[in-house]
């Protein structure tokens, strides 16, 4: 049993890593999630861009990213320019503003493309991680049935989950589709 518990947790950590990956999928409205993952130069470490900042969202398509010490601003600014998010921040002496663009439906197409690639990612990742349980389970020597009945139950419980990034997918694919 304590192989399937395991299984299960590694499957619940991929569907966490696949949500968190969505998240950077620009949907045509502003999420702080966004700018999750880019590092700006505070005083000669990268330093993560929220722990520098405070990221509020005014409006559906603005981000005002405002320094906790203003003299980082330049760095901000630079940083989020490097990090190729397809949106030119201005600053206002205060703070970075990132105004995000209509999308046109080309766009949306790949953004959809972009989220069905780490749905079929995050499916490679369950699959590797049942491989493994199958494995721990064949090598433990287990009375036949109860090993088939294990077995069985590292299936179902990747049906489970593939059903769940199939529904992730579903939604992200719906938001990215809205105009």
């Amino acid at each position: 049993m304590n192989h399937l518990d395991d299984v299960e947790f590694k499957m619940e950590e991929a569907i966490e890593t696949l949500e968190k990956r969505l998240t950077t999928v620009r949907a045509g409205r502003a999420n702080p999630g966004m700018l999750n993952g880019i590092m700006v130069e505070y005083y000669g470490a990268p330093t993560a861009l929220n722990a520098v900042a405070n990221i509020t969202v005014p409006e559906a398509r603005q981000l005002f990213v405002k320094p906790f010490d203003r003299s980082t601003l330049k760095d901000i600014e630079k940083a989020i320019q490097e990090a190729n998010l397809g949106i030119n921040p201005t600053n206002n002496g205060e703070m970075v503003i990132l105004t995000l663009p209509e999308l046109t439906e080309e766009k949306r197409r790949d953004y959809v493309k972009q989220a069905k690639t780490m749905g079929e990612e995050t499916k490679v990742a369950l699959r590797n991680i049942r491989q493994d349980g199958n494995n721990k389970v064949k090598a433990e020597e287990l009375p036949e049935d109860e090993e088939k009945r294990v077995l069985e139950d590292i299936q179902e419980l990747i049906n489970k989950y593939n059903k769940v990034i199939d529904e992730k997918i579903k939604e992200k694919e719906a938001e990215l589709m809205e105009v």
